[in-house]
């Protein structure tokens, strides 16, 4: 199904219209709503995990998971709502010995941007999908949302925003503060919109490049936080491989073959060094690993284009070979794929094994001296959701300090002794990175920071209490955090 026009045109007014009475909500009634979406999902789980199972080919017990974390993270958002040190309000007094001459009483603080356009993913039905993390993050910052459903499972997308919609509507927000549109041309097109105020996505570099173009390129451009790519390398020592090599190999195979490799932040790559002895046990890892369903017939052409092209590199070494299997209807089912190659034919090869391999596909890249790895990473790779670190016990050398310090700055968060997949919501987690990760390297998607994607500043100066917002004035009935910079402050700067 696609989105019409004349719909479409319903769907911006509606939101445009609630934008205004949504932002005014009190932190206390807004919290309640996304307590009340998080309360119908957790009761519509059966139904939708069902749903889900038949759309997208995930397992039950992992989509159970994905749906409490929707929940949790709708929940958590409702408890940043009403602490409100989200609205980061600021406030001058007025100071007629300021040093620089007189200062105006100003008072700062952030507000909704309006209607917010987000597309949602086809590997995470829930979690960044219709109610996911942008949506959570939007309808908590006070922003209408609009979403575009992924066409990998419309059921579900339907079924999830019925019960968004419902529940927001029983905690008495206004109407048009939560939508669902469908089909791509419907999505561009209100992207285009100027009562669009911000866009979200996740999914492939190609179509998020494209819709942040159009944004971009709008009369009044928006602000657009895409989710792209990420091969998310792994980092392995020499003493890490004396210490643990078997733990290693099984977290690796872990990691690679989950929800059949469909992760961004999926290990795309594993630097071990020669003689790393981890073949035998990555090979026995796998073998039992029984076949599972990609998400859709154009993840399985995908992952199938990109399988070919790294099994038919000159140089690599097949550690196993795995499977692919595509029915007639294009659906795809797959086991894992592990093959080896040194660090010096990666490099000649370039984008033929660096590109991304969406799905249960890994590459262990072996180098030859731990001194290397800073330079190796500096050349190869871009920005990225995650880079991991595989150190020994204690082991902080020169060249293990200097390689931190290049992941730093090529990834968006950097792991020690873990692997990547598998991202917390939590306040203090960064999702995101520096192109191709995302289009925008200083914000999150996921966590508590994520809010502030949909929110800007503005500062009233000398405005009466009786016209201030509410977070900005002195009786502060939202009580809300408010930093105070007394009068007669600035004569002592500096001096500590």
């Amino acid at each position: 199904m696609t989105t019409t026009q004349q719909d479409l045109e319903t769907v911006a007014a509606n939101a445009a219209a609630a934008a205004d009475a949504y932002a005014a909500v009190e932190p206390s009634r807004r919290a309640r709503a996304l307590v009340a979406v998080a309360d119908g999902l957790t009761e519509a789980a059966d139904e939708l995990v069902g749903i889900a199972m038949r759309e997208t080919g995930l397992s039950e017990a992992r989509l159970r998971g994905e749906l409490k974390r929707t929940a949790v993270q709708l929940r958590l958002f409702a408890e940043v709502v009403v602490e409100g040190s989200y609205l980061d309000v600021r406030i001058d007094r007025a100071d007629p010995a300021f040093v620089l001459g007189p200062r105006p009483d100003v008072r700062r603080y952030l507000v909704p941007v309006g209607p917010v356009l987000n597309f949602a993913a086809s590997n995470f039905p829930f979690a960044f999908s219709v109610a996911g993390g942008d949506s959570a993050a939007a309808l908590a910052a006070g922003a209408p949302v609009v979403v575009k459903a992924h066409g990998g499972h419309p059921e579900l997308s339907r079924r999830t925003a019925e019960v968004v919609q419902a529940a927001l509507a029983g905690a008495g927000m206004p109407e048009g503060v939560f939508q669902l549109i469908e089909g791509r041309e419907a999505g561009v097109e209100l992207l285009k919109d100027p009562r669009i105020k911000a866009g979200s996505f996740t999914g492939s570099i190609h179509a998020g490049r494209l819709l942040a173009d159009v944004a971009a390129s709008r009369p009044a451009p928006i602000p657009f936080y895409g989710e792209l790519g990420s091969v998310n390398p792994v980092f392995v020592t020499r003493a890490a491989i004396e210490e643990r090599g078997a733990a290693l190999a099984s977290g690796l195979v872990t990691s690679v073959s989950g929800s059949a490799g469909q992760l961004c932040t999926k290990p795309g790559f594993v630097f071990v060094p020669t003689g790393h002895a981890l073949d035998e046990a990555i090979v026995e890892g796998t073998a039992p690993i029984a076949e599972h369903r990609l998400l859709n017939p154009a993840i399985a052409s995908g992952y199938r284009a990109r399988r070919d092209a790294v099994l038919s590199t000159p140089g690599i070494t097949v550690l196993a070979e795995g499977s692919l299997r595509i029915d007639d209807e294009g659906q795809g089912w797959a086991t894992p794929t592990f093959v080896s190659v040194s660090a010096e034919t990666l490099e000649e090869q370039g984008s033929r094994l660096l590109d991304e391999s969406f799905g249960p596909l890994s590459i262990l890249v072996e180098y030859g001296d731990d001194a290397d790895l800073g330079a190796i990473a500096t050349r190869l790779f871009e920005g990225n959701l995650t880079a991991t670190l595989h150190a020994g016990d204690g082991e902080a050398s020169d060249s293990v300090r200097s390689l931190v310090q290049v992941l730093t700055e090529h990834a968006g968060r950097v792991l020690f002794g873990g692997w990547p997949t598998g991202v917390a919501v939590t306040p203090a987690m960064q999702h995101g990175g520096p192109w191709p990760a995302t289009t925008n390297d200083s914000s999150t998607s996921v966590g508590t920071a994520a809010i502030r994607r949909f929110l800007r500043p503005v500062a009233y100066q000398d405005a009466p209490q009786a016209l201030l917002p509410a977070p900005l004035r002195d009786d502060n009935p939202w009580n809300v955090p408010q930093a105070i910079a007394p009068a007669g402050e600035s004569s002592e700067w500096g001096t500590l």
